[in-house]
């Protein structure tokens, strides 16, 4: 069993060998390799491209969405040149990993979508845009195997979240305009302000924290010295506030997963340097407090409360009630194209939907995000997608395992990787925020992270993952 899951998730495959061998390999990697050694511009390649990183992420809140369509055409252009110019000859430190065959089997998988797509005119846009965002994975993966670069852009997204923080905190405490109806306007909620700071959306807002509130608290673990701990701390505290905040109950859901998971995998980090009692009792209390917290919020805040309470009203919230009627249309949707979808893209959902929709209920996506790959690019794009998930989670843990050997600080920031992908993905369950390039750059960015920290196996190395290592159990 455990050799079909390696091999499932790619842990044992040969890929040294399969790149000294591979003639698409061979044949475009390295192609301009004798051009690098007189080119000025490639021996700054690096630099360059994380200043490319670095205007995405430090800006991505606060500009439009054509401009940061620009800055993403002009990093996967860079990539594609730096990795023609590539020196192949290292096969121990490649380009590839296998979190990059699965994003490639992903993209071709879309790439069919859009061929067999009904609305092939408005696919093709869609999927432009969809490799832009694989072409920012591939340069995420290139510039954060660099610590100095890696921690450059990772501190620089906190700091730019602790902006959008603050700002929107400031627009609880002095008020802001309500842009849409994004409560129940029967609800006693109906004059409740929902912070948005620059995004212009609460529940976009929430999702792009999501992996802020993650990274900080990781922060206070990983930075050295009292005065960064005391950043970190204020990091966290801002960017809880304005999350919560913000309102958005599919962030809620979001956190709740993250919790869970950030709180195991740090016991499973500090196991050695706890006492007995917290080695047996840390989770179980951890898990306790978070749900002692909640109730004590539950109760002492209406607002919150009635949040909450919507969640599971049913067809009694409005808002719930325009996504199972969206749903409805898009299982529909599936039905009729279950194998390759109609496209990728929401231009493309947009030309199809309504034919489908029922009266009064237009949409502009299909407000989950695995609904929203199935109804795109079928059941086919679907399995692609878990098992890039399966894939990049698997190959997190491996290398977890191997910073925790080593004792190594970057296994923290690992942690918040993880932990940031379950945290977006819980969100994306019941909303579509997701494919917003403000959230999808980030998405991609902690894909590249773990990605970034893979090595290859040697013929000797313990290829285990860490869920068989007895001691991770709390039982």
């Amino acid at each position: 069993m455990n050799l079909v899951w390696q091999r499932f998730t790619l842990s044992d495959f040969p890929l040294r060998e399969y790149l000294a061998t591979s003639y698409l390999h061979r044949s475009l990697f390295g192609l301009l390799r004798r051009w690098r050694e007189t080119s000025i511009l490639i021996q700054w390649g690096e630099i360059i491209a994380a200043a490319l990183l670095s205007l995405l992420y430090g800006f991505a809140p606060f500009v439009a969405n054509e401009l940061i369509g620009l800055i993403l055409l002009a990093g996967g252009a860079f990539w594609l040149l730096l990795s023609l110019a590539d020196d192949t000859s290292d096969i121990n430190s490649p380009s590839v990993t296998p979190i990059h065959i699965t994003v490639f089997i992903f993209w071709g998988v879309a790439f069919l979508a859009t061929a067999l797509s009904p609305v092939r005119k408005f696919a093709i846009t869609d999927f432009r845009n969809f490799t832009l965002y694989l072409l920012l994975f591939a340069l995420c993966a290139r510039v954060l195997k660099s610590p100095r670069l890696r921690s450059w852009i990772l501190t620089l997204y906190m700091h730019a979240g602790l902006i959008v923080s603050v700002y929107g905190v400031r627009q609880k405490l002095f008020g802001a305009a309500q842009l849409a109806t994004w409560v129940d306007p029967e609800s006693p909620l109906s004059k409740n302000t929902r912070v948005y700071s620059y995004l212009g959306n609460p529940n976009l807002l929430a999702g792009y924290l999501l992996p802020a509130v993650v990274l900080s608290l990781i922060a206070v673990f990983a930075w050295k010295g009292l005065a960064r701990k005391c950043l970190a701390t204020t990091m966290l505290i801002v960017n809880l506030a304005c999350f919560r905040f913000a309102d958005s109950r599919g962030s809620f859901i979001g956190l709740a997963l993250a919790l869970v998971v950030v709180v195991l995998l740090l016991r499973y980090w500090y196991k050695d340097v706890l006492p007995r009692f917290w080695r047996t009792w840390l989770i179980p209390i951890l898990l306790g407090s978070f749900v002692a917290l909640f109730a004590i919020a539950f109760g002492a805040s209406e607002t919150f409360q009635l949040r909450i309470k919507s969640i599971f009203a049913g067809r009694g919230d409005s808002s719930n009630n325009f996504r199972m009627n969206v749903w409805t249309a898009v299982f529909q949707m599936i039905r009729d194209r279950p194998i390759f979808g109609i496209g990728p893209g929401h231009n493309s959902f947009n030309n199809v939907y309504p034919l489908y929709q029922i009266p009064r209920f237009t949409a502009l996506s299909a407000y989950s995000i695995i609904l929203e790959i199935t109804v795109e690019m079928g059941f086919v794009g679907l399995s692609s997608f878990i098992w890039l998930l399966m894939v990049t989670f698997n190959t997190g843990l491996i290398q977890l395992q191997r910073f925790y050997q080593q004792r190594s600080v970057e296994g923290l920031w690992m942690i918040g990787a993880i932990t940031s992908l379950v945290a977006m993905l819980g969100h994306g369950l019941v909303d579509t925020v997701w494919y917003r390039p403000q959230i999808n750059t980030l998405w991609w960015m902690m894909v590249g992270l773990v990605a970034s920290y893979w090595t290859p196996p040697s013929s000797d190395d313990n290829r285990d993952t860490i869920s068989s290592d007895p001691q991770i159990t709390t039982s």
